[in-house]
This record gives structure tokens, C-alpha cells and sequence, in this order.
């Protein structure tokens, strides 16, 4: 497993594209500038955004390999794939959790790492600012990742001269995705730092299965591709606005006993 593992790493990234890293970059500066987060006066933050994003690759081979054999051996398989794939609305909530559970999990690692640091003493605020770049770092990385795939695929600007915006709908969604995890891990951030962890880490993945079961509402065909788009991006935006109106509150440090 180990070696199918290095090999997927190998795989994500081995036909880098400089326009698709910039894409990537670009859209988490310009879901981070939102936040304001004070990366220069905060330098630690700098290191949190790393932390999640080397951290990124890691969460997705354990969720690839062990966690998803675990899946089908212990659920799908005696579950009966037909009956999984016939009632994937509601089947598929269980691989959708553990999902979300992997990945809001190594995007917080930073973030406590941090606030344990810390005495388990954190302003609320810069709990949020925390997230807010461990998300952006995982969002990146997984940005690229994707734009890579896209690239490697084919795609040149001539797609969209013949199927119009429709072939922009790879790096659209990516845009949102983005901007949900970096508001999403600014929740648990700040919930981290109010002493709330366990509740908020839940609350984030719940926010994960939400975002991704579009994609199930598309494959089942109850909306439509263009749709679906439009969902992931009221999402991203809405919780944008739960992150941002918290972090205007003002609040105390609160200490964890």
C-alpha cells in the first residue's frame, strides 16, 4: 500500500502546469484578502498555510487507499454494490463523512499545533485567521492539483472558444472550492480558539458533506452540471459570510481546562 501510496504522490503532480499553479495561487490570495489575515505581523501564519498544505497530499492518499478499501470492504461490499450505487443519495453519506473527517482533520493540524503552543490560549480572531490559512494552504494545493488534471487532459483556451463558458467550469468550480475551505477551516479555527474544537471540527466536515453531495445530486441527475456550479458557489459564499461576521465580533482569549 505504501507504494501505491508514493505512487499517487508521484501522480498528482507529475505534469506540473505554471498557469495552472498560478490559478491556484491566485484564488487563494484572493479568498484570503477577504480575511485580512495578518500574515506579516503574525509570521507563524505563514507556517500554519505550509503546514496544511504539505499536509494536503497526505490526507488525500489516506482517504484514496486505506480509508476507502476500509469503505468498501467493511460497508459497500456487504451493503452490495448495487444497492450502494441505487441508493447513493443516501449510502453514500457514510464515504462523504469519513471524507470530511480526513480532510477538515489534517487541514486543522497547523491550527493546533498552534493554539496547543500557545497554552491552549487563542483570540478568537486570530483562531480565525489560523483556519482561514490552513484552509487556503490545502485549498491551493488541491487547486493545483486539479488544474494540473485539466491541462494534462488537453484543455487550451480554443475549448472555450467552441463550447463557451461551459469549459471554464473545471477552474469556476475550483475558484468556490477554494473559498469554501478557507472559510470553512476559518469556522473551526475560531471555534478552536473558544473552546469549542470537537464541535466545530464536526461542523466543518458537516459543511464538507453538504459541498459535496452536489456531486451526487448531478450523477443521479437531479440538477443539472450548470446547477450544481451554482450550488458550490452559494456555498462557498455563505459560509464566507458566517466566517466573516464572526470575525468582527469581538471576543476574549478563552483558556481550555
Amino acid at each position: 500500500m505504501l507504494e501505491q501510496m508514493l505512487s499517487f504522490w508521484q501522480g498528482m503532480f507529475s505534469h506540473p502546469s505554471i498557469i495552472g499553479i498560478g490559478l491556484a495561487m491566485g484564488f487563494g490570495a484572493i479568498w484570503l484578502a477577504i480575511y485580512r489575515p495578518p500574515l506579516f505581523k503574525k509570521p507563524w501564519l505563514w507556517a500554519v498555510m505550509a503546514g496544511s498544505a504539505i499536509l494536503a497530499p497526505i490526507a488525500f492518499a489516506i482517504w484514496n487507499f486505506p480509508a476507502t478499501r476500509g469503505i468498501i470492504q467493511f460497508y459497500v461490499n456487504p451493503l452490495g454494490r448495487e444497492v450502494f450505487f441505487n441508493w447513493i443519495l443516501l449510502a453514500g453519506l457514510v464515504p462523504l463523512s469519513v471524507a470530511g473527517l480526513i480532510q477538515v482533520g489534517f487541514k486543522l493540524i497547523p491550527v493546533i499545533i498552534y493554539w496547543w503552543y500557545q497554552d491552549r490560549k487563542l483570540d478568537p480572531k486570530i483562531g480565525l485567521a489560523a483556519g482561514a490559512v490552513a484552509g487556503a494552504g490545502f485549498g491551493i494545493i488541491e487547486a493545483v492539483w486539479t488544474h494540473d488534471y485539466i491541462f494534462a487532459s488537453g484543455w487550451t483556451w480554443a475549448a472555450v472558444e467552441t463550447q463557451g463558458l461551459v469549459a471554464l467550469a473545471g477552474f469556476w468550480e475550483r475558484f468556490f472550492v477554494v473559498g469554501w475551505n478557507v472559510a470553512a477551516c476559518a469556522l473551526a479555527g475560531w471555534g478552536l480558539a473558544k473552546g469549542k474544537g470537537w464541535q466545530f471540527y464536526l461542523l466543518a466536515t458537516l459543511l464538507f458533506v453538504l459541498l459535496n453531495y452536489t456531486s451526487y445530486l448531478i450523477s443521479e441527475k437531479i440538477v443539472k452540471p450548470e446547477v450544481g456550479e451554482m450550488i458550490v458557489a452559494a456555498w462557498a459564499f455563505l459560509v464566507t459570510g458566517v466566517a466573516l461576521w464572526l470575525s468582527e465580533r469581538k471576543e476574549k482569549p478563552v483558556a481550555c481546562n
